[in-house]
């Protein structure tokens, strides 16, 4: 019996294992790559001990597509550029074409993005004068040895009949700044982004190159792979690396300084003249007790006040009923800039003005009546309603709702009174700026809709004001986007608690019920007074 069970189980056992699948082969093992880490905003270590950096996270984003693993080596640039050329390290970012390095290292097909190179003196250095580049005659220039700097320098030094003592080095960035701090060269040349700015101040651009990732001589597969991920990364998002300059280079040393022409503008202009619209919060509007600026724009232009490094300019605000009203008031001079604006290049054209870089963004709501919610943006004819004299809605809906058609109001709430009443089927209105009339909308059964559109909210400026519209293209860069949405959250959530006259205002029944509350007492008490004084005569 026994037996017979053991060669059941055996035959079972023979069986199962003709029937499973042969075993996958496993898997190929991931390339490791020796990569260099130079410490600077390529490559650096936040205070979590987290890597960072435009190279790291470039890297990281062709390690999804080769399925690579890095090997950090440490190192100055310099240093990691002989080490590249020996062997010893596999890839290196950032690295400039020259045309010997092609004999000693393989570039890759696709640039890794553009950078600047600046001239620096130590902050409290009076001998080098930045308007006059011949005050750098004799002087001692600190350079980082091997660079493509070197080059650009000489070439920039031959244009303005510079002669200097050029002290070639191979420090890392951050030493050769303190070297400059101490005074040990009089003058330093790196790029904007690898300074600090505490203690130099950057003088003259002297010029630009495209920067690469560079592979060993030896590993051709490696730059195969590569070329191939950049190729992918390109197709996927052809603005990778703007995005990338954008969020670790933006705020760089140069840009937090006004050249001479533009402090000297600020010096003789003084304040600039600022016009906003009122009643426009979360935005901007006129304090009811104070007639001052309040908003998150106040917010901005007091941060905008102390973020270059050698100025500070001061703004004053002029509030307007409309922003068509502050837009006539760039164009007769009457203010420098105004705000909101949100024109496109033709219609700025058209109006005589630019626009700046956006200050801040918001999404777009439709307020719609509650019952037509989810049929609304299936809505065939769409009537919607439109403050007169303000310029950004027209142009916004012309951009990206060219079907509708404008019904024109008075102003916000006369616009939803006319969604109520079937006049218009909406109103545009920003996420920011719905607790400035959710008490209407709620006594008026209105609720919001998303349109998936943001509306940019700039700066417009007179045309041919080039040199303001310089000063304030370098102080927007600057105001960092967690301040703008701090104040946007900030002035919107107070505009959900209004105060009670704005409740009343909400509320117009309601005020007419108390009012008469208020007068029927009054009058009873009148008569109560009345009857007492009767009264007391009856008694006496």
């Amino acid at each position: 019996m026994l037996k017979r069970m053991a060669a059941a189980c055996l035959c079972l056992m023979l069986a199962t294992a003709w029937l499973l699948p042969a075993a996958a082969p496993a898997e190929e093992a991931a390339k490791i790559v020796r990569v260099g880490w130079d410490d600077t905003l390529f490559n650096y270590t936040d205070s979590f001990g987290r890597r960072m950096g435009y190279a790291y996270e470039y890297q990281r984003k062709i390690a999804a597509y080769t399925g690579w693993q890095y090997e950090y080596v440490q190192g100055t640039w310099p240093e990691l550029l002989q080490m590249l050329k020996d062997g010893r390290i596999d890839l290196m970012s950032d690295v400039s074409y020259i045309e010997e390095r092609k004999e000693q290292m393989l570039y890759s097909s696709i640039p890794m993005g553009s950078e600047l190179y600046y001239l620096y003196i130590a902050a409290d250095n009076a001998d080098i004068l930045r308007g006059d580049p011949g005050t750098l005659n004799g002087k001692s220039v600190g350079i980082t040895t091997g660079t493509v700097q070197i080059g650009l320098l000489q070439d920039w030094l031959t244009t303005h009949s510079i002669a200097v003592n050029l002290v070639e080095v191979s420090y890392s960035e951050q030493e050769s700044l303190n070297r400059l701090r101490r005074g040990e060269f009089d003058a330093f040349v790196t790029l904007d982004s690898f300074a600090n700015a505490d203690g130099v101040t950057p003088l003259w651009k002297i010029g630009a190159s495209d920067f690469f990732f560079a592979v060993r001589k030896d590993r051709l597969d490696l730059l195969t792979e590569l070329n191939e991920a950049l190729s992918r990364i390109q197709e996927e998002n052809p603005f990778y690396s703007d995005e990338l300059n954008a969020k670790y280079m933006a705020n760089t040393v140069a840009s937090k300084y006004l050249t001479a022409e533009e402090k000297a503008w600020l010096d003789d202009h003084g304040p600039i003249r600022v016009g906003y619209q009122d009643h426009y919060l979360a935005f901007c509007a006129s304090d009811p007790k104070t007639g001052a600026l309040t908003g998150a724009l106040k917010d901005y232009l007091e941060t905008a006040s102390g973020v270059m490094d050698n100025a500070q300019p001061t703004f004053v605000a002029v509030s307007y009923p409309t922003a068509a009203a502050a837009l006539e008031a760039v164009r007769t001079g009457e203010v420098d800039c105004m705000f909101p604006a949100n024109l496109t290049d033709f219609d700025g054209e058209q109006a005589g003005v630019v626009m700046t870089a956006p200050l801040m963004r918001t999404e777009m709501d439709a307020v719609v009546r509650a019952e037509d919610q989810q049929s609304f943006l299936r809505m065939g004819k769409v009537r919607v309603g439109v403050n007169r004299g303000n310029p950004n809605y027209e142009m916004f809906l012309l951009d990206h709702f060219p079907n509708w058609t404008p019904v024109y109001y008075t102003d916000t709430p006369a616009c939803l009174d006319a969604v109520a009443a079937r006049m218009a089927d909406c109103i545009i209105i920003s996420n920011y700026r719905f607790g400035d009339i959710a008490q209407q909308c709620s006594r008026l059964n209105l609720t919001t809709v998303d349109t998936g559109v943001d509306m940019d909210y700039c700066l417009a400026v007179r045309e041919g004001n080039s040199t303001l519209y310089s000063i304030l293209s370098r102080i927007i860069h600057q105001v960092p986007d967690s301040t703008v949405n701090a104040a946007l959250t900030y002035y919107a959530k107070r505009s959900e608690q209004p105060d009670f006259f704005g409740y009343l205002r909400g509320y117009p029944l309601v005020a007419a019920l108390g009012a008469a509350c208020v007068v029927l007492l009054a009058t009873v008490g009148v008569l109560t007074v009345k009857m007492r004084k009767n009264k007391k005569k009856a008694a006496e």
